[in-house]
C-alpha cells in the first residue's frame, strides 16, 4: 500500500512539472496563432515574439518555469489532493482545474488583471493554454487518480 502511494506521489509530480512545462510551450503557440489573424490588434504582434524568447534563451526559460511552479504549485496541490483523495479520474474535470489553476497564478501575478480590459486578452490566453496543461497532467497522472488501488490490482 505504501509502495502504491508514493507512486501516485511522484506521478502527481511528474504529471505536474511536464503540464507546466507543456502548458508554457502552449501559451507560445496560442499567442503566434492569434498574432497570425488578420486584422489583429498591435499588442498581440508584440506578443508574438516576447513567448518565443522565453522558449528561445534558457536562463529566461528556467526563470518563467521556476515563477510559474511558484505562482501555480499550492493551487495544484489542492486540486491535486481532492482528486487523488476522490479518485477523480474525468478529463474535463482535470482539464477544468488546470484552467483554474492558470488563471488563479496569472491573478497572483498580475493583480490589476480584472480592473485592466487590455489583461482580459492574457487571462483568455492563459486559462487556454491552462485546458491544455490540465489535459496533459490526466494523460500523465489524472487517468489512474486514487490513493486506494483498484479492485483488480489487489486480487492479483
Amino acid at each position: 500500500m505504501v509502495g502504491y502511494v508514493l507512486k501516485r506521489i511522484l506521478m502527481v509530480l511528474a504529471g505536474y512539472l511536464i503540464a507546466v512545462l507543456v502548458g508554457l510551450v502552449a501559451l507560445v503557440a496560442i499567442y503566434a496563432a492569434l498574432s497570425s489573424l488578420p486584422n489583429v490588434p498591435s499588442y498581440f504582434e508584440l506578443m508574438q515574439f516576447t513567448p518565443v524568447a522565453v522558449l528561445v534563451v534558457p536562463p529566461l526559460g528556467m526563470f518563467v518555469y521556476f515563477l510559474m511552479i511558484v505562482a501555480t504549485g499550492m493551487q495544484t496541490l489542492i486540486f491535486a489532493l481532492i482528486a487523488e483523495v476522490f479518485s477523480v479520474r474525468s478529463f474535463w474535470l482535470h482539464m477544468l482545474f488546470g484552467g483554474v489553476v492558470a488563471a488563479a497564478g496569472f491573478m497572483l501575478l498580475s493583480p490589476d488583471a480584472p480592473h485592466d480590459p487590455e489583461r482580459w486578452a492574457d487571462l483568455g490566453t492563459i486559462l487556454a493554454a491552462g485546458l491544455v496543461a490540465g489535459f496533459v497532467y490526466w494523460l500523465i497522472a489524472g487517468r489512474d487518480a486514487g490513493f486506494r488501488r483498484p479492485l483488480i490490482e489487489r486480487l492479483g
